[in-house]
């Protein structure tokens, strides 16, 4: 696909123009850094970085059964959200295997998904294959409405500069609507970064004056503009799971480590019986976290290895900024999951040494 058949976010002319290294990331344009990965992933650590979202799935539904369609399409439950909660879930087919890992919204008004770019267009199919079931009006505002990210300590300033100081009060995972630089934006306390920070959505028209605003307010912090490289080593460290790597269609989310956004007492979604029989016979396998001897990093598809025997494989690997260690998530046999055991990594035919450490790798003081 070439770069003018791919999709633009409303920020695209601006990246191009202000040195961001611009990739194809599931069908969009996207910047993948603007200085270094480094730089940038550290930038959100210590400070706050602004990330242009607006490629993921921004999915609304209204209607007699909303929450109806909701809760059979998910596996977490969402007839117990209040208005202004978020809540993290999963998107599973009849076997259980995960089709997207979503973000539900509870609005006044409505419930919004948020799902990834990458896997956009699968789940509108899908939603389209069951919401003849339902009364429910549906509306994908992805190609409608921007959306930004401001991750990092400094994530509350910078909105209470611009005049949204409510957004100080926001319990992590929660949303409301409030007016950030005079423009009405619907901001949630969520972010896939392990950090503090909010995530802004506005209409197309708003997106460029708001992310202008968000970097002028920012200049006092040390704010930049940060690509899809840094979200991908800040998610690690924080051991969120990115789909394609700790998630697919023939990974369960219950095997993924995921079972708390899995509710099988609540009401019957795609996937139930399925995950059922899983909860009672385990796969045998476990997502865990890898310490690396030495500064390689285990690709994804690298082997895990205990003795001559092969017990796993590796999902994600990086050298991590902030912990200046090669890491990596990977599922292994039951039976070397256990904290500190040592097994080995074959990286491009050489063993290196690696020991099972706690998830995530990085967590952030409160």
């Amino acid at each position: 696909m070439s770069d003018t058949e791919l999709l633009q976010t409303p920020f695209h002319d601006w990246h191009a123009t202000n040195g961001g290294r611009m990739v194809e990331f599931g069908g969009w344009h996207m910047p993948v850094q603007y200085s270094t990965i480094v730089e940038e992933h550290n930038v959100v650590r210590n400070s706050a970085g602004l990330f242009d979202i607006s490629h993921m799935g921004r999915l609304r539904f209204s209607g007699a059964d909303a929450c109806s369609i909701l809760d059979y399409l998910l596996t977490n439950d969402v007839s117990i959200l209040k208005v202004g909660q978020v809540r993290y879930s999963l998107v599973c087919k009849e076997t259980g295997g995960v089709l997207d890992d979503v973000l539900v919204y509870r609005l006044p008004d409505c419930y919004m998904l948020v799902v990834n770019a990458s896997n956009r267009t699968k789940i509108v199919d899908w939603i389209g294959e069951h919401i003849s079931k339902f009364n429910v009006d549906f509306e994908d505002q992805t190609l409608s409405h921007a959306m930004i990210a401001v991750q990092g300590p400094k994530a509350v300033e910078i909105l209470a500069a611009l005049g949204a100081e409510t957004a100080s009060e926001h319990r992590y995972y929660s949303a409301s609507t409030m007016t950030v630089a005079g423009m009405e934006a619907l901001v949630s306390r969520t972010g896939y970064t392990g950090e503090d920070g909010f995530e802004l959505i506005v209409p197309n028209e708003s997106g460029m004056p708001l992310w202008n605003q968000l970097l002028d307010a920012g200049q006092p912090f040390g704010v930049q503009a940060c690509g899809l490289g840094c979200r991908d080593t800040l998610r690690l460290e924080a051991a969120m799971p990115l789909y394609g790597h700790e998630l697919n269609e023939d990974t369960d989310p219950l095997t993924a480590g995921l079972g708390f956004a899995v509710k099988l007492a609540a009401a019957d979604f795609i996937g139930k019986a399925a995950l059922l029989k899983i909860s009672e016979t385990p796969a045998g396998k476990v997502r865990v976290g890898l310490e690396l001897d030495g500064k390689r990093i285990a690709r994804e598809g690298a082997g895990i290895l205990s003795g001559d025997r092969s017990v796993g494989e590796v999902t994600s690997g990086t050298f991590s900024p902030t912990l200046q260690k090669a890491i990596a998530m990977g599922y292994v046999d039951e039976t070397v999951s256990k904290t500190c055991t040592e097994v080995e990594v074959d990286i491009r035919g050489k063993r290196h040494t690696a020991k099972v450490v706690d998830l995530p790798f990085y967590k952030r003081a409160k």
